[in-house]
């Protein structure tokens, strides 16, 4: 599989998401958004997993809004509040209010262990996703030409240190998040072992 071959939805809900992201992430969790699109993209074409581009790829570029400091929640965890910004964009997208609401589902459940993949896939796809993009989890499940197309068209730039920089905020400032959860359980660690971090 090649970035072209890839299935990137073509509406106007996913230009504006894309405009949103662009403006209020920094350039390094903006390519990380677009990147856990990709990722999760690729393997649910590979798998033959059925999946709604739009739903995921709106997900993707939301899933870490809640990171931004104009969206940053002092009372839940960031990605509830990325859920919440996401319902916003969503009903002012014209989404009818189920879709709203598993938009706002798949932002939460990317922070979540596991995902069913039957229940939910845009869930399964952004959860093991993002990890490939924290930890390198799952790495080794993309033909290396593949990666190296992916982090030349969208690098990494300093992700590691900007993205481990704000969880570890929301850790000192929500104690019983998820977020203080993963710096608890060796985030950083995780983080430093990355193989697409010595791709880069």
């Amino acid at each position: 599989m090649t970035l072209d071959e890839l299935v990137v939805p073509d509406t106007a809900a996913s230009a504006a998401a894309l405009e949103v992201a662009r403006a209020y992430h920094s350039a390094a969790l903006f390519n990380h958004s677009l990147r856990a699109y990709v990722w999760a993209a690729a393997h649910g074409m590979e798998r033959g997993i059925r999946f709604d581009p739009e739903l995921l790829y709106v997900a993707a570029l939301f899933h870490d809004i809640g990171l931004a400091p104009e969206f940053d929640s002092h009372t839940v965890a960031f990605e509830e509040a990325g859920g919440h910004v996401a319902r916003v964009f969503a009903a002012g997208a014209g989404w009818p209010a189920e879709r709203r609401v598993r938009l706002a589902q798949v932002i939460v459940r990317h922070m979540w262990p596991d995902v069913d993949v039957s229940t939910d896939p845009e869930g399964h796809l952004l959860a093991r996703s993002t990890t490939t993009e924290i930890t390198g989890r799952h790495a080794d499940d993309f033909a290396p030409a593949f990666r190296a197309e992916v982090l030349e068209r969208y690098p990494r730039l300093d992700l590691t240190s900007g993205f481990l920089a704000c969880f570890e905020a929301q850790a000192e400032r929500k104690p019983d998040s998820s977020a203080a959860g993963a710096v608890r359980t060796g985030l950083s660690a995780r983080m430093a072992a990355n193989p697409l971090d010595e791709l880069h």
